[in-house]
């Protein structure tokens, strides 16, 4: 059974920094896209950015890139985001997600529970 748990979200005043965690487990993902996305009250889910397992290269939404950093460790099978100069239109529920094609705008396969991060201005 594929899980994925994201943890680390919070209350953080503009400017500041959060870094979000998702631990996966119950298959290999060495040949999936890993990604963040994000939700905000009354707007749709929005994708935020993506890492490839296998070799870790990267793609960003153009708002948050210079800002967040996606990684991921694959001794502990865990993909993270550092979310830096936050500002309150980061305010959402951000999920982290899995899936064979990566497509920001696809229909990923898997997903976490999501984590709230609000950023006060």
């Amino acid at each position: 059974q594929v899980q994925l748990v994201e943890s680390g979200g919070g209350l953080v005043q503009a400017g500041g920094s959060l870094r979000l965690s998702c631990a996966a487990s119950g298959r290999t993902f060495s040949s999936y896209y890993m990604g963040w996305f994000r939700q905000a009250p009354g707007k749709e889910r929005e994708f935020v950015a993506r890492i490839t397992w296998s070799d870790g290269s990267t793609y960003y939404k153009n708002s948050v890139k210079g800002r967040f950093t996606i990684s991921r460790d694959n001794a502990k099978n865990t993909m993270y985001l550092q979310m830096n100069s936050l500002k309150p239109e980061d305010t959402a529920v951000y999920y982290c997600a899995a899936d064979r094609d990566g497509i920001p705008g696809g229909s990923w396969d898997y997903w976490g529970q999501g984590t709230q991060v609000t950023v006060s201005s």
